[in-house]
């Protein structure tokens, strides 16, 4: 019997604190705001965003386009090297710092 009846009370305080719980939860509100989005605030940072993108785009193109000379540049050399090492002339080296292939007596350069 007394196990039933803890059980009875421990379901009607569960019962009481979830009315409780739901009472202090509910609120009446009686103003409603409605916003598009379209405020002198929101159009300014807009503004200051579409600036800040062109300006960092410009940036990027710069770095885009740096990135790409050293690119075209390595290969380039990578393809003299090529040509240099199969070259028929025995005198011919690749000089791996100044990227060129050079004749080993005179130090000028080789047109592979």
């Amino acid at each position: 019997m007394t196990t039933l009846s803890k059980r009875l009370c421990l379901t009607a305080l569960l019962a009481l604190s979830s009315f409780a719980f739901a009472a202090t939860a509910t609120a009446e509100t009686s103003k409603l705001i409605i916003e598009s989005g379209d405020s002198a605030q929101s159009r300014q940072n807009a503004a200051m965003d579409k600036e800040q993108w062109n300006d960092t785009r410009s940036l990027r193109h710069k770095v885009n386009t740096r990135v790409e000379k050293e690119w075209d540049k390595e290969d380039v050399a990578f393809d003299a090297r090529d040509k240099c090492q199969q070259s028929a002339n025995t005198n011919a080296y690749w000089e791996p710092n100044t990227l060129r292939c050079l004749d080993r007596r005179t130090g000028r350069t080789v047109a592979p």
